[in-house]
């Protein structure tokens, strides 16, 4: 089982080298990314400073394998990597980086939009939304 935690933001850096690794498999045609990045939202008058992840982590690893051998079995893929933060993410940062690839598009594209709706709805991982005021709540997924 692959352990998709990364603590803090994702780097830009970290998803050019994930995309880069990939240009020799040379039987992709196909990536399709999704990049979670934190909103400064407005909640009740307060702006959204940043949001702090915790995670039930082994059973987010385990219930993310499972994930990922039902999408390799539904679609024709060759790769797939997800990375999720924990711990404080500032506002204007990425959090989530879910990369698929297959040999054409539209596998690599509807497995990547169901990917991410498994994985905000089943992996056991909070947010709260810290506030520029100094309180916070806890957010929930959409």
């Amino acid at each position: 089982m692959k352990n998709i935690f990364v603590q803090g933001a994702i780097s830009p850096d970290q998803i050019a080298k994930s995309i880069a690794a990939h240009s020799s498999k040379t039987a992709i045609g196909a990536h399709e990314l999704f990049l979670g990045q934190i909103r400064a939202d407005v909640v009740d008058g307060r702006s959204v400073a940043a949001i702090e992840y915790t995670a039930y982590e082994q059973m987010a690893i385990e219930k993310m394998d499972t994930i990922r051998e039902a999408m390799f079995a539904k679609y024709k893929l060759i790769c797939m990597h997800v990375y999720h933060s924990l711990g404080t993410v500032p506002t204007g940062q990425l959090c989530l980086f879910v990369f698929v690839s297959s040999k054409h598009r539209a596998d690599a594209q509807q497995a990547c939009h169901e990917l991410v709706e498994h994985i905000k709805k089943e992996l056991p991982i909070w947010g709260k939304e810290l506030f520029e005021d100094d309180t916070h709540q806890w957010k929930k997924n959409n």
